[in-house]
C-alpha cells in the first residue's frame, strides 16, 4: 500500500492523514474485503500525491474501483478552488469524456432469447471496433470536425444521427461550451475525422443486457426499467483525437508546472493553475475532446438502433430504442459545491468516476429532477452492470461524485498471460453470453478475473449512501474491439 497509512474512519471510508507536503488528507471508499485488494497496489500513494497540489479542496478522493493509472488514479476525485488551485490532463486522462450510456428497448427477453447471436452479429459488422476502428460515417471535413468539437451531440443528432429526445438525456445535453476548437492540434484533428461512430478497444464495449432485478420499483419507472426487459449498454471516448489532446497538453503542462513553481511529487502529476492560459488553454480543449466523445456516443446509438431493425426486421416504433442516459467519467468540470458551510467555485477533477447529484439539482434533467441523476457503472463482460441514482450525500461528501465501474486487479500483460491457451469467448458462452472481438488478445485483456468484483464495488457506494442502487443488467451479449 505505499508508504503512507490508512486509518479507517466510517464503515466504508479510510482515511490517509495528511503527512509531508500534503495539503489535505487522502479517503478512499472501500470495504475490508476490497482494502485487501489494495494492499499490493501503489494506487493509495497516488491518492497522497494528488493530495500535494496546489489548491485541493477537503480530501483527494478515490472510489471503490481504484486502481492504478497515470499521474492521479484511476477511481480519484479532487476538487480544485478555481482562484487558486491546478488543472491537470492526468487528472482526467488520455481518454477524454470515456464514458457510457443506457438505452432501453420495448423488447422482453422471451422474445429475443433465440436470436441474441444474430443481434450480435448484425452488431459487430455495423459499428466499426478495434483498434484504429474508422469508418462508420463519411469522413469528416475539418470544417464539421470543428463543429462537432463546437456543439457536441446536437451534430450528430442535426445530421440525423438520433432523437433530440437523446441530447436531453445526456449529461450536460452533451456539450460543454466553453470549447474553443481553434486550440485543438491539427495532428488531433487529424485522428478524428473518421473516427466518429467507432467503438475503439481496450475496455470498451457495447452489450445486450436483460434487466433482471429492480431495487427501487419507483425510480425505475421513472427511468424507463422493468424486469425482462431488453436494454443496450454502450461504453466509448474520444477515440483518438482526445488522446493526442491529452498527449499535447501534457507537453505544456510540463513547462507551466516550472514556469509557476509548482512542486510536484510525481511528474505525471503536471498541471498549471486553473486561471493561467496554459490552465485555460487546456480546459478549452479537454471540453472539445468531451464534445467529440458526446458525438461519437450519440452516433453508436444510432448504428446500434440500425443493428437491431436490421436483425429482428422490426420496425422502429416497435423497437422503441430510448436512451435513458448518458454519463462521462474521464472529465473536468468547472461546478460550485458547497464545503465546510461555504459556497465554491471549484474544479472538479473525476478520473474514472461519475457524476452523481442529487434530486432536485438543477443539472439533473427535468425528467429525472424528483429521483436524483441516473448513475450507470458497467462490471466485466462476464458479470452484472448497474443503475443508480446519485444522493445528497454525495454532494455533501465527494462533490457529487461515485465510482465508474469495477476496477482493474489485474494489468493487461498480467490478464493475457493468464488467458494464455484459454478460449475466453468459449467460457463466457457456457455462461449465456455471446461474445465478438476483434482481437482474441483483447477478449484476454478483459477476462472477467482481471476485474474487481462489480457488486462489492456498488454495495460500498450504495452502503456508504453515495449513489444508490436501482437496476441490475444481466449480460446477453457483448462486442468488444
Amino acid at each position: 500500500m505505499g508508504k503512507y497509512e490508512l486509518r479507517k474512519i466510517e464503515p466504508y471510508l479510510w482515511e490517509i492523514p495528511k503527512t509531508g507536503g500534503m495539503r489535505v488528507p487522502g479517503r478512499i471508499y472501500a470495504s475490508e474485503k476490497l482494502m485487501e485488494i489494495l494492499k499490493d497496489d501503489e494506487s493509495p500513494t497516488q491518492v497522497a500525491n494528488v493530495a500535494h497540489l496546489p489548491g485541493i479542496v477537503g480530501y483527494s478522493l478515490a472510489m471503490p474501483d481504484i486502481h492504478w493509472g497515470y499521474g492521479f488514479p484511476i477511481g480519484g476525485v479532487a476538487a480544485f478552488d478555481y482562484d487558486e488551485g491546478v488543472i491537470s490532463p492526468g487528472g482526467v486522462g488520455y481518454d477524454i469524456n470515456c464514458g457510457c450510456r443506457l438505452a432501453v428497448t420495448n423488447l422482453r427477453y422471451e422474445e429475443v432469447k433465440d436470436k441474441i447471436r444474430d443481434l450480435v452479429r448484425s452488431l459487430f459488422a455495423t459499428v466499426p471496433c478495434g483498434v484504429g476502428s474508422s469508418g462508420a460515417i463519411k469522413k469528416l471535413s475539418i470544417s464539421d470536425e470543428k463543429k462537432i468539437l463546437a456543439i457536441g451531440a446536437r451534430w450528430a443528432v442535426e445530421n440525423g444521427f438520433g432523437d433530440p429526445e437523446d441530447v436531453s438525456h445526456t449529461e450536460n445535453e452533451g456539450c460543454l461550451p466553453q470549447a474553443d476548437p481553434s486550440l485543438v492540434s491539427h495532428r488531433a484533428l487529424e485522428r478524428g475525422r473518421d473516427q466518429v461512430g467507432t467503438l475503439g478497444s481496450g475496455n470498451h464495449f457495447l452489450e445486450i443486457d436483460l434487466v433482471d432485478k429492480i431495487y427501487d420499483q419507483k425510480v425505475a419507472e421513472r427511468l424507463g426499467l422493468f424486469e425482462g426487459q431488453i436494454a443496450v449498454l454502450i461504453h466509448s471516448g474520444s477515440r483518438g483525437l482526445g488522446y493526442q489532446i491529452c498527449d499535447d497538453f501534457l507537453k505544456v503542462m510540463q513547462k507551466a508546472a516550472g514556469k509557476y513553481r509548482i512542486s510536484l511529487p510525481d511528474r505525471q502529476l503536471a498541471c498549471a493553475p486553473i486561471t493561467s492560459k496554459e490552465g485555460e488553454d487546456y480546459f478549452a480543449a479537454m471540453c472539445c475532446g468531451a464534445n467529440y466523445a458526446w458525438t461519437n456516443r450519440q452516433v453508436l446509438l444510432h448504428l446500434t438502433r440500425e443493428a437491431f431493425y436490421k436483425a429482428l426486421s422490426i420496425s422502429p416504433k416497435s423497437l422503441g430504442m430510448k436512451l435513458v442516459y448518458d454519463v462521462c467519467h474521464n472529465i473536468a468540470k468547472i461546478e460550485e459545491h458547497t464545503f465546510n458551510g461555504r459556497k465554491i467555485k471549484v474544479c472538479v477533477h473525476r478520473k474514472g468516476a461519475t457524476r452523481a447529484f442529487p434530486p432536485h439539482h438543477p443539472e439533473v434533467p427535468a425528467v429525472y429532477r424528483d429521483v436524483g441523476q441516473p448513475v450507470l457503472i458497467p462490471g466485466d463482460m462476464g458479470s452484472y452492470s448497474f443503475v443508480l441514482v446519485g444522493t445528497k450525500r454525495a454532494m455533501e461528501k465527494t462533490f457529487g461524485s461515485t465510482c465508474h465501474g469495477a476496477g482493474r486487479v489485474l494489468s493487461r500483460s498480467q490478464a493475457i498471460k493468464r488467458g494464455k491457451g484459454r478460449a475466453i469467448d468459449r467460457e463466457l458462452a457456457q455462461k449465456g453470453i455471446v461474445v465478438m472481438a476483434k482481437g482474441r488478445g483483447t477478449l484476454a485483456e478483459e477476462m472477467p478475473e482481471a476485474y474487481k468484483n462489480v457488486e462489492d464495488v456498488v454495495e460500498v457506494m450504495h452502503k456508504a449512501g453515495i449513489s444508490l442502487m436501482v437496476a441490475r443488467l444481466r449480460p446477453l451479449g457483448v462486442v468488444k474491439g
